[in-house]
């Protein structure tokens, strides 16, 4: 026997090792030291301070909740195709949102654009009861499957316009919307409970992140950052306020 053909052997031998163990050079990725990366390299770096918020950003697993090609990139801080034309949002931006909702284990969360879920399972490790509202049928299928799949139970789901939010479980303490707005909805400042708090992303060419705080019939405004969100989307958006 040559030892060109014991090499062969060799190799062909440990290929099919490496399927069944898989400890070859091309397994998957270790997504728990990716998610340790994130939270103390992009998140904790970068001013995120929340401990509640940051042990959330480190058990939820966004590499469950993008395309099976981009799970490699799950941890990166940047944005993610999730289908539909639509994007899953920077893991900085996501925490410096919900870090500005101060969030607590008795709130009650309205979040408009659920996207694949994964803001979402945050927010459900936060907060009593999250109710989110995607437009697009397919997304909200999928958010569904992915929040189901792990475990995710005070969740509840509506394929409906974000612009009018959700009234019949109004009022909310805290408000999350993840599409931009030419202004913001009246619908979601009367479905905001007093002491409420609302992040929203503001304005067509340029945009700002704000932080809308209500106070009986008052509501004050704060600029958090500038942003550059997807549009949000559906025939309600075009309505102007009322002066």
């Amino acid at each position: 026997m040559n030892k060109t053909f014991m090499f062969q052997k060799t190799l062909t031998f440990l290929i099919l090792i490496g399927f069944c163990t898989g400890n070859l050079a091309y397994s998957e990725p270790d997504y728990l030291k990716l998610r340790y990366a994130m939270v103390t390299q992009q998140l904790k770096a970068k001013g995120i301070k929340n401990k509640n918020l940051l042990k959330a950003m480190f058990k939820v697993e966004r590499h469950k909740f993008v395309e099976d090609n981009l799970k490699q990139y799950a941890y990166e801080n940047y944005p993610l195709s999730i289908g539909q034309g639509q994007t899953i949002s920077q893991p900085y931006l996501i925490a410096l949102m919900i870090q500005n909702l101060e969030l607590k284990k008795t709130h009650k969360v309205l979040e408009i654009g659920t996207g694949s879920g994964y803001q979402t399972a945050i927010l459900s490790e936060l907060a009593k009861e999250v109710y989110s509202v995607e437009i697009l049928p397919a997304l909200k299928e999928n958010a569904e499957f992915n929040l189901k799949n792990l475990g995710y139970s005070n969740v509840k789901l509506r394929c409906g316009d974000g612009y009018e939010g959700w009234k019949s479980h109004a009022p909310y303490d805290r408000i999350i919307v993840s599409c931009a707005v030419s202004h913001v909805p009246q619908p979601l400042l009367d479905q905001l409970a007093n002491y409420g708090r609302i992040v929203i992303p503001v304005g067509e060419e340029t945009q700002e992140l704000l932080l809308i705080r209500r106070n009986g019939k008052n509501t004050t405004s704060h600029k958090i950052s500038s942003v550059n969100f997807t549009p949000m989307t559906g025939i309600a958006e075009t309505k102007q306020p009322q002066p």
